[in-house]
């Protein structure tokens, strides 16, 4: 009888565990549905934080070209845009980052201009980015830092 009642017991204790996990589970089901379904807004870059992001890329393939002794090809025109792409904040657009948009497209063509000295000039473009982000967005620093040829 004794075992008959621990046994039953044991039973009883395995079940209303059960249950009492499979509530939470529902409850956090419907709260996670709940939070899911409101509305999500996406943070859409700008053309000047797209265009700097193409710029990195294709940076790094110069750089891996550098290194490797590649041909380095012709300069890409579509780092101008620097020039007149829409910014985040329209007030970053002032004389500071036009003059160092001005030279970072100056030290970029001379790398391709006079490819005995790449690296030296390929870390003086890098450098001018630099040099501009410590001043108007220090975000990217680290990430830029990492182009430079050692």
């Amino acid at each position: 009888m004794i075992r008959l009642f621990i046994l039953f017991f044991i039973f009883f204790q395995l079940f209303s565990c059960q249950n009492k996990s499979v509530e939470e589970t529902e409850s956090r089901d419907t709260k996670d549905s709940t939070a899911f379904s409101k509305k999500f807004d996406m943070y859409e870059l700008s053309e000047m934080s797209l265009l700097m992001e193409q710029m990195y890329v294709e940076n790094q393939r110069i750089r891996d070209r550098i290194i490797n002794g590649d041909s380095l090809g012709k300069f890409p025109v579509y780092f101008e845009k620097i020039h007149f792409a829409t910014m985040t904040d329209d007030d970053d657009s002032d004389a500071f980052f036009k003059m160092h948009a001005k030279e970072f497209i100056q030290l970029q063509k001379v790398v391709y201009e006079n490819p005995d000295r790449a690296q030296i000039n390929f870390n003086n473009a890098i450098q001018a980015c630099i040099t501009c982000h410590e001043v108007k967005c220090g975000g990217p620093i680290p990430k830029i830092k990492k182009l430079l040829i050692p």
